[in-house]
């Protein structure tokens, strides 16, 4: 009897030992299987492109009330990586914008900044640092303007285009604008009864229209009427008991094409040209869309 009750107490004994040893088993194979997810996983996350493929675009809101001009950046992503990346402006009189005109020997900020080197030269040197870090946080100022001791070569203020660069990534990929590259201008044939020739003047960046200019000259010479206006000598308010001055009326109708991107995305209420798709403008504009529209014929 002793033996049989011995036999048995042996029996569940090594029962229990199987059934602990399995339990033990179950669980290290729930722990790899754990492990082996979570590293996938990990590896998941860390190989997702940072940024969608394609065109990044933004701008500054505003031209610089004592330079004139207005930071245009465009970046492309391929792969999920920033490949290429292009700092601009465009002047609030339009024209070429500023890339063109440091290539070309007309900014001169080595002669008259005395910088050492051209400005098109340091924003090159400032776009490469970009593409190398993949990240427009990763840059220090070392003063409010937005100076830099980070990349070598590079005196001029930088804050601008990392800001913007920042901005076009958030705000995600956009298409290429309508129209082709450049600055264009266009006039009109002759002078009118009061002696004026009006002129308008566009800059075409990534596509979009990013600056735009309407003025007029008179055929007996002086100032444009822009700048008369400025002065105070047109006298629109003075003499025409105008709402503003022809100048302040004008800049409000140059916001509304760059808004729009389109010089046939206006309704007038009379032959004249006037309109009351712009508020605060009283001046007829129907010389300027015609001549925007024939400046961008040369953007197709």
């Amino acid at each position: 009897m002793k033996k049989r009750i011995m036999s048995i107490v042996l029996t569940l004994v090594f029962l229990v030992g199987l059934l602990s040893g399995c339990g033990s088993n179950t669980t290290s194979g729930n722990t790899n299987n754990n492990t082996s997810s979570n590293t996938s996983s990990n590896t998941q996350e860390t190989s997702k492109p940072k940024y969608a493929d394609g065109i990044y675009f933004a701008q500054a809101d505003d031209f610089d009330k004592e330079s004139g001009w207005k930071d245009v950046v465009t970046l492309e992503v391929k792969d999920g990586k920033i490949v290429s990346a292009d700092w601009n402006a465009a002047n609030k009189n339009a024209g070429p914008d500023k890339k063109t005109l440091s290539k070309e020997g007309k900014y001169k900020m080595k002669e008259l900044g005395k910088a050492q080197a051209e400005w098109h030269e340091q924003a090159a040197k400032v776009e490469a640092y970009l593409i190398e870090k993949q990240d427009p946080k990763a840059i220090t100022y070392k003063d409010a303007e937005g100076h830099t001791d980070a990349i070598s070569g590079v005196s001029i203020h930088v804050m601008n285009f990392f800001k913007l660069a920042e901005k076009a990534l958030a705000n995600g990929p956009v298409q290429k604008g309508p129209y082709k590259d450049g600055a264009y201008h266009a006039e009109q044939a002759n002078f009118d009864a009061q002696g004026w020739k009006e002129t308008v003047d566009i800059t075409v960046i990534n596509g979009y229209i990013v600056a735009a200019n309407w003025n007029a000259v008179n055929k007996a010479g002086g100032d444009d009427k822009k700048t008369q206006s400025v002065k105070g000598t047109y006298g629109m308010k003075e003499k025409g008991k105008a709402q503003a001055e022809w100048h302040e009326q004008a800049a409000k109708v140059e916001a509304y094409l760059i808004e729009k991107q389109d010089p046939k995305a206006i309704t007038y209420k009379d032959a004249e040209g006037h309109t009351d798709a712009i508020s605060g403008v009283s001046i007829h504009v129907m010389n300027f869309f015609k001549l925007a529209e024939q400046a961008l014929s040369q953007a197709k």
